[in-house]
């Protein structure tokens, strides 16, 4: 007898997850899993919550201050509002990108490194390998590895995006939350931004807002449709776009292709 196929562990849960800002809600009782290895869109139209659902991942909306929750968010099992979290290593562990990308106004090393100074990594030679293992990993590596000791202030916006992804890479976080993932970027260096989006989700969850559906549907594993800060539905990607269960996902979708 085969044994029991195991099912992926959820890497990021919401359970019954409620936010406001003041007295105005913005995410409610949202319950979705996110497993690693898989690359998870938020649709939805602007105002519906999928950047705030990003953001609180890694805690960013309490920082503006008026905002409070309820439910839970777990991150590989552990509750992220435990008053021992640390917020420094969930924020090392779950890593946001917004958009746009920006490169910092230091060297190429520096842009990269940056965020393993601040997690308190200062040997230079751990700093070069995960610099060096994050510019392969975006694919940078043959471009910029004569100019690491140099500023470039007036990089294509392409490899800004990447440089940013490999800034978040350098870390080794376990989870991604990018919101407008490619944004700006021409149809060319959107294909390549999205083709590494796939190569890297098999080591990490990659969960990500987006305002185009289109890309939702070539860059996703599973679509969630998010409306007035409700979930909607969450399937695979391809059903959600072919047969989704319900009519405003079907109203929405229709509208944007």
């Amino acid at each position: 007898m085969n044994p029991p196929e195991m099912k992926p562990i959820p890497r990021i849960v919401f359970d019954r997850f409620s936010a406001w800002y003041g007295r105005t809600p913005v995410l409610r009782e949202v319950s979705l899993e996110v497993e690693a290895g898989q690359r998870l869109a938020i649709i939805g139209p602007a105002g519906s919550g999928k950047t705030t659902l990003l953001r609180c991942v890694n805690r960013l909306p309490e920082e503006a201050g008026e905002f409070h929750h309820q439910g839970t968010i777990l991150l590989d099992g552990q509750d992220i509002f435990d008053p021992k979290v640390d917020i420094r290593e969930l924020r090392r562990r779950a890593v946001f990108l917004s958009a746009p990308p920006t490169a910092l106004p230091v060297s190429v090393f520096e842009n990269v490194a940056i965020a393993l100074r601040m997690g308190g990594e200062h040997r230079r030679d751990r700093l070069y390998e995960r610099v060096e293992a994050s510019l392969k990993e975006t694919r940078l590596w043959d471009q910029l590895k004569d100019q690491l000791d140099e500023v470039r202030p007036h990089l294509p916006m392409g490899v800004v995006s990447r440089l940013g992804l490999a800034r978040a890479l350098a870390v080794q976080p376990i989870a991604l939350l990018l919101d407008e993932p490619g944004f700006g970027l021409d149809n060319l260096t959107m294909t390549l931004f999205e083709d590494l989006l796939q190569e890297i989700a098999p080591r990490r969850a990659v969960l990500f807002a987006t305002n185009d559906v289109q890309q939702a549907a070539r860059a996703s594993d599973r679509t969630a449709f998010l409306l007035d800060g409700l979930l909607v539905e969450c399937a695979p990607t391809r059903d959600l776009f072919t047969r989704p269960s319900h009519e405003a996902t079907q109203n929405f979708i229709t509208q944007r292709f």
